[in-house]
């Protein structure tokens, strides 16, 4: 009997969290169909390129709201049993309020890492194709920054022509020995730039131990410099967020090629920031596992499920924001990256564990 139960609840639980993903991603399509259309109504591609992205950009949607799926799938099938009187039944058989929660927890907190293990490198693979096929028709491609094995090389439009800039690393707002190809409006060279390293703190780029190479008419004229200003449509902060995207970075790829990363001119801040937010994600799964229990399981009489409904829509909000909130103290230092990924997760398990308590004595 025991093994019934059991995969009663675990076969309900599941069903009911698929049903709840399902109509997100329905919901996610129409959505962001509408986005990739208006992106896409200038450009002669086929109907089929914006339903294409859309399909691949949903399951990366899908795992940002993941924590919420979970809660509202994990409240609405308590409500259902409740409803139905199946949780007296299982009651009479010795399942208590709190049996039932870890059993339910503990399959979400499972299933979180099942998801960070196997769907988030498909996400994240998925969402790279995303990212790079968008490029290809962004009507600003002739600005592009790029890392790779190289270094960092930026491509950036001036008024007299085309600028080239590559650097060996950077170390936070500091690049490390730069060289700079500036190129008329016919792309011949006309000016080559090397530098030791550059304040890219604000538009006005400080370099110093400058060397510059000025090509005139066949002939070329070298100058040095101690400091040099150049001025760039690039800081530090924008070419950072130009690669703060959760979703290219899957969390095996961060585990495995960490230093790879850190080695390819990633942040440190940001990486910390994304492995401790994909980290946290089966605990969050189960603490939203446990805040569901401990709104539905309080009672076992059949209720207006409206109630409850408005009282999950309004919990998602705010722990939506709150969780925006921490890491925004985090992003700017008034509390540890790695904190800030955890207090939301630390502070609605608080609250869930008082509930819990009070629901295992009913």
């Amino acid at each position: 009997m025991n093994n019934i139960i059991l995969n009663y609840l675990l076969k309900g639980f599941f069903i009911t969290k698929f049903k709840i993903i399902a109509i997100f991603y329905c919901f996610g399509v129409i959505l962001n169909l509408l986005e990739e259309v208006e992106f896409f109504k200038d450009l002669d591609v086929s109907i089929l390129t914006p339903l294409m992205l859309t399909s691949i950009f949903v399951p990366s949607m899908i795992m940002h709201l993941l924590p919420f799926i979970i809660f509202i799938s994990s409240m609405w099938f308590l409500l259902q049993i409740r409803n139905n009187k199946d949780l007296l039944t299982i009651k009479t058989f010795g399942y208590s309020n709190l049996k039932i929660f870890f059993i339910l927890a503990f399959s979400s907190f499972i299933f979180g890492w099942i998801v960070l293990t196997f769907l988030n490198p498909v996400t994240s693979s998925m969402a790279k194709y995303y990212e790079k096929t968008k490029s290809n028709y962004a009507k600003d491609i002739d600005h592009l920054v790029t890392f790779n094995k190289n270094g960092l090389w930026i491509k950036e439009n001036l008024e007299n022509g085309t600028r080239i800039i590559s650097a060996d690393k950077a170390d936070q707002s500091i690049l490390k020995n730069i060289t700079i190809f500036n190129f008329d409006k016919n792309y011949n060279l006309i000016e080559k730039i090397n530098s030791k390293n550059a304040n890219i703190k604000d538009n006005n780029w400080l370099l110093n131990d400058v060397s510059i190479l000025k090509i005139k008419s066949g002939s070329s004229e070298q100058i040095d410099y101690e400091k040099f200003e150049i001025n760039s449509i690039y800081t530090y902060e924008k070419i950072v967020n130009l690669f703060k995207n959760f979703d290219t970075l899957s969390f095996l790829d961060l585990i495995m090629n960490y230093e790879k990363l850190l080695d390819g001119g990633y942040d440190k801040v940001f990486l910390n920031q994304s492995l401790n937010s994909m980290l946290s994600l089966p605990f969050f799964l189960m603490i939203m596992t446990a805040l569901a229990a401990t709104l539905t399981l309080n009672n076992l009489r059949k209720s207006n499920n409206f109630k409850f409904i408005l009282t999950g829509l309004l919990c998602c909000i705010f722990i939506y924001y709150f969780k925006d909130l921490s890491l925004a103290l985090g992003q700017t230092n008034r509390v540890s990256l790695t904190l800030a990924a955890w207090i939301p997760i630390i502070t609605v398990g608080m609250f869930s564990a008082i509930g819990l308590l009070q629901i295992n004595e009913k």
